[in-house]
């Protein structure tokens, strides 16, 4: 069975569709990735699978369940970790636990007995008692994971749970959500990281206008929408460099900014001429999803 159905889902403001005739699918114990920039439908798409939005038109279904009709129902099998933190700042950080773990219908003895194991997965234990206010941003974005597994869900809806955080405090959310996957847990996952999608996700799709525009495993959509070499060239002559080498010896050639990206399936002759040219520096690496992003959703900045 499939955690979450979602078939040909459609939601618009006003004249503006924001989420236009989309389907996906979750299965047991999956990591699904949806990336997409600002304003692509992501955070809307969430909302309705959870029934906090009611769709215009298609069918969604949680654990065979009609959302929004038995959302209610459906959600006490699941946990949410939102885009901002929404811990209450009057209460404890164990205090935080207790309060959530009521609104599911669970006894205080019952919480109480799964809140030590939920602060040590948080790396919290020695902060039982602080207030929210003493907590750093990454121990703050930890509490939020462990309060969204006060229920024991076996689907975990995480919308960009790493934003603002520290390579080191991502770093730690990514070994805590790999763990939960482990333990057979489903993950819906919205990002801006390309590394953690990559990383994490057994699927992905990519949303752009309301619109799923590709999908697949990450190595697939490498491999199917970009070239395997990229060549990045920084430098006063790059933009020149590329005119009279770099387009001619390689597929595609893009500018950003002041650097030159340069897409080929074979990039040694473009290594072996930068090589020979004085005030250029560049990079040679693979091809990877933040490629696929901008080649399939653009370059131009979105708010």
């Amino acid at each position: 069975m499939q955690y979450l159905r979602v078939t040909n889902l459609r939601k618009s403001y006003g004249n503006h569709e924001v989420v236009a005739g989309i389907d996906l699918e979750l299965k047991p114990g999956e990591c699904f990735g949806l990336l997409g920039p600002n304003g692509a439908g992501k955070t809307t798409t969430l909302r309705l699978c959870l029934g906090l939005t009611d769709p215009d038109g298609g069918a969604i279904a949680m654990f065979g369940l009609p959302v929004p009709g038995r959302a209610r129902e459906a959600r006490r099998r699941v946990g949410v970790v939102p885009q901002a933190d929404n811990l209450d700042p009057d209460f404890t950080v164990y205090e935080n636990l207790l309060v959530y773990g009521r609104y599911f219908g669970l006894s205080v003895d019952e919480i109480r007995r799964r809140i030590p194991a939920l602060l040590d997965f948080a790396g919290l234990a020695a902060r039982t008692d602080a207030k929210i206010q003493t907590l750093s941003g990454g121990m703050k974005r930890r509490l939020t994971l462990a309060r969204a597994l006060v229920n024991d869900p076996d689907l975990i809806f995480l919308d960009e749970p790493t934003t603002g955080l520290d390579p080191q405090a991502r770093h730690l959310i990514w070994e805590r959500l790999r763990q939960l996957l482990n333990q057979g847990k489903t993950i819906f996952l919205t990002t801006h990281f390309m590394d953690e999608a990559e990383r994490l996700c057994h699927r992905l799709a990519i949303m752009d206008h309301g619109r799923m525009i590709a999908g697949g495993t990450p190595r697939e959509l490498i491999s199917r929408h970009i070239e395997p070499q990229v060549v990045e060239v920084y430098g006063d002559a790059a933009e020149r460099w590329a005119e009279v080498f770099g387009r001619q010896s390689s597929e595609r050639c893009e500018r950003t900014g002041e650097t030159i990206f340069c897409y080929a399936h074979d990039a040694d002759p473009l290594v072996h001429d930068l090589d020979r040219r004085e005030g250029l520096r560049y990079l040679h690496r693979p091809a990877n999803l933040e490629d696929v992003f901008l080649k399939l959703t653009g370059r131009e900045l979105r708010d």
